[in-house]
């Protein structure tokens, strides 16, 4: 069984514990080593502010740093050797900033002090910190070699080069892991080749369904080559969820998306990437996201009491608005605003609002105008069903109805919804399907252009918005 939180927790508290020791370590050294050198006697090892800052306060930063760095992510499908170069590189760049902030000004008695504190804290770093992590990965990668941890995945191919990847797989002497559930086929056929080793789990058109089903963490495509006219449509569709995708290299000419090398033990394949956002802006966009949203829920409570008032009293009815919303990779969850319709607004059917909708309040004008009514979309934020800044999430009613005429609006699920949007900044509520369709070009421009500077620019734009009261 894996468990991603707990893999992650371990490798974060061994990385704490062995930041800590190497600064003490460090710290011994220079009271021991170097001071004895510039004063001329032995000087008494004191725990002072200095001491307990790095021990305790040091070790939080490198945390973050790894976390930026994406070190933390895909704990479970580790290698030592890229273990050893990342954490090499890391301990590196870590140790610099900090011999530039911290070590610079020590007293010294030639530069050559400077030298052995530099390399010394940097080997301590590196080395305490290292050992614990290849010990951990080296049990991780024991245990999936052993088929004690296995990743749910799914072949989707029927013949000749599915049956070949397949028994690969199964002739590992070391597994890469892979739990094969079953496959799905591309075209239909009476007999399929692969049917005879594997279940068969239903065609290509049920493909998303499928692998929700069945939790699948990975997808092998092994198509022959008279069915290469489907993969360009399957690649995007797998890209619009959370699964890990891999393709035999003959398909490389015709993958979309970004690919790298990967193999499973003498049969390569190629993992297909979609990644929007380089690793660490998108650790620091969601560390932006938890912090911001954060600071807005404390912040605006005199706010918020005073719209909880404003509700309550405009009409009848709950406070909190509560609405069906659809997420990335398609996943449903409930949306969080203050109520500014009447209660039971929808009772004949979903329907768009519009400026003079007679549905919304006098109240709910107001907290329309300045955006107001948004503001308990930061629970989302905290739990994770939406970010600051990202297409604006639609019920599932008007995606339907949206995609029989832009078949394209399926990519906006790529990435987290927002509070905020490129396309509401420009557009606003929109009124009808219409408006929807044409707030989708920006849309789709902002997550081709996905960037933390791009995020800051449209946080003030929106600011803007608010203040000035254009938001319906």
């Amino acid at each position: 069984m894996k468990n991603y939180r707990n893999q992650r927790i371990l490798y974060i508290v061994f990385d704490f514990l062995a930041a800590s020791v190497a600064w003490i370590l460090f710290y011994l050294f220079r009271k021991v080593q170097i001071e004895p050198m510039v004063f001329g006697i032995n000087i008494p090892i004191t725990l002072g502010t200095r001491f307990w800052a790095g021990v305790i306060g040091l070790p939080f930063v490198w945390i973050m740093f790894y976390f930026f760095t994406g070190f933390y992510n895909d704990v479970f499908r580790r290698s030592r050797l890229n273990d050893f170069v990342r954490t090499f590189m890391t301990a590196l760049l870590g140790v610099i900033v900090i011999f530039f902030l911290l070590i610079l000004d020590d007293t010294i008695v030639d530069y050559t002090n400077y030298y052995s504190l530099f390399l010394t804290l940097f080997v301590l770093h590196f080395t305490m910190t290292l050992i614990p992590r290849m010990v951990i990965t080296g049990i991780t990668v024991s245990r999936v070699h052993r088929r004690r941890i296995g990743f749910k995945t799914v072949m989707i191919g029927s013949n000749e080069n599915a049956v070949d990847v397949y028994k690969d797989i199964l002739d590992q002497k070391k597994s890469s892991g892979n739990e094969i559930l079953g496959f799905i086929n591309v075209r239909m056929k009476e007999h399929y080749q692969l049917q005879d080793h594997i279940a068969h789990l239903g065609g290509h058109e049920n493909m998303e369904q499928i692998l929700r089903d069945l939790r699948v963490e990975e997808v092998i495509i092994a198509l022959e080559p008279y069915e290469n006219n489907e993969i360009s449509d399957i690649v995007n569709r797998l890209s619009l969820m959370d699964v890990r995708v891999s393709a035999i290299p003959s398909m490389t000419d015709i993958l979309t998306g970004k690919v790298r090398s990967t193999t499973i033990f003498g049969t390569p394949l190629l993992e297909v990437t979609h990644g929007l956002m380089p690793p660490w802006q998108q650790n620091v966009k969601q560390l932006l996201d938890i912090v911001l949203a954060c600071a807005a829920l404390i912040l605006l409570m005199p706010l918020n009491l005073f719209l909880i008032i404003g509700v309550k009293f405009s009409s009848p009815g709950p406070i909190l608005y509560k609405q069906e919303r659809v997420g990335r990779f398609g996943r449903q969850f409930k949306i969080y605003k203050f109520r500014s319709m009447y209660h039971n607004a929808e009772e004949n059917g979903p329907e768009l609002s519009s400026k003079h909708d007679p549905r919304v309040t006098s109240f709910g004008q107001f907290m329309r105008k300045h955006r107001l009514d948004e503001i308990p979309n930061f629970l989302n934020v905290l739990k994770g069903d939406m970010s600051l800044v990202g297409p604006r999430p639609e019920r599932e009613y008007f995606i339907k109805k949206i995609t029989q005429e832009a078949p394209h609006y399926i990519h906006l699920h790529k990435v987290k919804p927002g509070i905020t949007s490129w396309g509401q900044v420009k557009y606003g509520y929109a009124e009808n399907v219409q408006e929807m369709i044409k707030r989708l070009r920006y849309d789709i421009l902002y997550i081709e252009n996905m960037s933390l500077f791009v995020d800051l620019k449209i946080l003030f734009y929106t600011a803007i918005t608010i203040v000035r009261g254009r938001g319906v």
